[in-house]
């Protein structure tokens, strides 16, 4: 009697567990959270292999259309300035209507804008396929998507994941670039903005089948943390991005995360993505070869930013970046006395290097974002991505001026090193964030 009574407890015990505790049994040897994690690599390479045009098409335009570098400037500048401002709104879409519908239709911008522009004939066609379609396709999945997936999939490895999610966009260099630049070498550059198309619309099914918007949806808690229930739909998205837009910008981080981004953008898309093709090619060095260059950047830049993901969850992101960006500004520095018709050793060394540093201080900026904005990061990180195509957007448009007005880029690249120098000030005049109960412009000195 007494062993049927047992029984029968433990039977109860069973139908009366807590379902977080019945889910925890069932959970799989590879967490959920790694499959949405790859699937957002690969979703981002997709997107990011649109980014390997520009710097390749802006000689052979010119050639074809007698359009100036800076009339196509303009063009690639749309396009980084709406890949920043669309950001924060896809994150509050993503929060809306889910991570999965977002990018499903990104990805069918990316392809419209790419396939579009190859029967363009004037150059307001251009800024309407490159710069209106491709920039709020691209947007969508920008850092702040990464954000989205790591801010609900992980609480363990935070630092780690944004590094791998961030080096995506490299990977994607590193896969299109070598094959578009060979592409526009030997077909032209319109075969090579249909392989783009194909390649956004290659993904699609890959994040309508794999992606989930919250580890609630599979019955898991975030890797590395508890169970939580999916919090309702969230509304008034576009209301909700302007109004924490606005209580970021009354604190002193905000301005100083948004400067040094800024800055980052200006040396990295805007200056380096851009123009480093069309200056290398005016010292007589071939496109190919240029852009195998950039394709290198691409490889170190994987490594240097899951590093820097690594060190992130172990050191002051504030001097990190303070390190980063010092660095950078000297590499350019001597950038303009590298150039030369062919590929030599101290070239390789500026290029192994600005790799390890391209995007290494998005860890950090994020991490610095989570620190001091809680649940709103990863919409502020949105804004402060945002800061970062702007000032993209202005070297790109700029650095095409000066190269119509000088005959070459050098006086782009030491300015640019000098603003590299204030980022580094920036990042080192930002504080912690202030104990409870103090103001929060109380974290900038």
């Amino acid at each position: 009697m007494t062993q049927t009574t047992e029984s029968a407890a433990r039977d109860d015990d069973r139908r009366t567990a807590p379902a977080d505790a019945r889910r925890r049994s069932t959970r799989p040897r590879v967490h959920r959270a790694w499959i949405v994690a790859a699937v957002t690599f690969v979703t981002i390479i997709g997107g990011a292999a649109f980014n390997s045009l520009p710097g390749l098409l802006i000689d052979p335009l010119h050639t074809e259309f007698g359009w100036s570098r800076g009339e196509i400037g303009l063009a690639v500048s749309i396009d980084m300035a709406l890949y920043g401002l669309t950001a924060p709104f896809a994150a509050a879409l993503m929060d809306r209507f889910g991570i999965r519908r977002v990018v499903v239709a990104a990805l069918s911008a990316v392809a419209a804008g790419a396939l579009a522009s190859v029967w363009m004939t004037a150059s307001w066609q251009l800024m309407i396929y490159w710069g209106l379609l491709v920039g709020l396709g691209t947007g969508s999945m920008a850092m702040a998507f990464s954000a989205t997936v790591t801010n609900r999939w992980f609480v363990a490895r935070r630092g780690l994941v944004t590094g791998i999610l961030t080096a995506a966009g490299a990977s994607g260099q590193l896969v299109f670039l070598p094959l578009c630049a060979w592409i526009v070498d030997v077909h032209g550059w319109r075969p090579a903005s249909v392989t783009v198309a194909l390649a956004a619309l290659v993904v699609v099914p890959f994040v309508w089948l794999l992606m989930r918007d919250h580890p609630a949806d599979v019955g898991l808690a975030p890797y590395g943390g508890s169970y939580v229930e999916k919090p309702a739909p969230a509304v008034g998205a576009a209301t909700r991005t302007v109004r924490v837009l606005l209580d970021a910008a009354r604190t002193g981080p905000f301005w100083l995360l948004a400067g040094s981004f800024a800055i980052c953008g200006a040396s990295t898309n805007g200056l380096i993505r851009t123009h480093f093709v069309p200056s290398a090619h005016d010292h007589g060095m071939e496109i190919t070869a240029a852009a195998s260059l950039l394709a290198v950047i691409g490889i170190f830049d994987i490594i240097g930013t899951i590093f820097s993901g690594w060190l992130t969850d172990r050191f002051d992101a504030r001097r990190l970046l303070a390190v980063y960006y010092a660095l950078r500004g000297i590499s350019l520095l001597f950038l303009p006395m590298l150039m030369a018709p062919a590929v030599h050793p101290p070239m390789i060394f500026f290029i192994v290097f600005y790799g390890l540093d391209w995007v290494a201080t998005v860890p950090p900026t994020l991490a610095l974002c989570r620190e001091h904005y809680g649940e709103d990061s990863a919409i502020v990180f949105g804004w402060v991505l945002a800061s970062h195509q702007v000032g993209a957007a202005l070297v790109a448009f700029l650095g095409g001026v000066a190269r119509d007005a000088f005959g070459s880029y050098d006086v782009v690249w030491f300015a640019s090193g000098a603003l590299c120098a204030s980022a580094a000030l920036m990042a080192l005049v930002l504080r912690r964030k202030p104990a409870d109960g103090a103001p929060k412009g109380a974290a900038v000195g």
